[in-house]
């Protein structure tokens, strides 16, 4: 089961990924980081994430019907396009608090979306926090 550094290494080797990052969602803190961010500043682009998977995570409308419990995280994950890139945020469940997620930033002509979803998802189940 990997930690972080690996899975983030293991992330960086999908197709056109450029950088990406594990982020604690209610500190808007970067846990690990590997490649680059855009604007340059992984702490400033963390922080920026954060924001997004906040107000997503604490909305009910996009919570999951599945888990009324709240055991599991709220969401699955969130895609931002724009006109170059990618980002995916993709939230891992913990054992303590399910408070962190894996950002992904995929460049449009070299990444493959689908493909990036499945094996973040893959990524986030195996990774071993702690």
């Amino acid at each position: 089961m990997p930690g972080i550094d690996e899975c983030l290494l293991e992330a960086m080797r999908l197709p056109g990924a450029r950088g990406a990052a594990l982020v604690d969602w209610t500190s808007g803190l970067a846990l690990g980081t590997v490649g680059e961010s855009p604007g340059g500043d992984h702490e400033t682009t963390a922080a920026e994430a954060a924001e997004l998977a906040r107000l997503a995570a604490e909305h009910g409308a996009f919570a999951s019907a599945e888990d009324p419990d709240g055991a599991r995280p709220p969401v699955e994950d969130l895609i931002v396009s724009n006109r170059d890139s990618y980002h995916l945020l993709r939230f891992v469940d913990t054992s303590f608090d399910s408070s962190v997620f894996l950002h992904l930033w995929l460049t449009r002509t070299e990444g493959n979306l689908a493909l990036a979803r499945i094996r973040l998802g893959e990524m986030a189940e195996r990774l071993v926090l702690g």
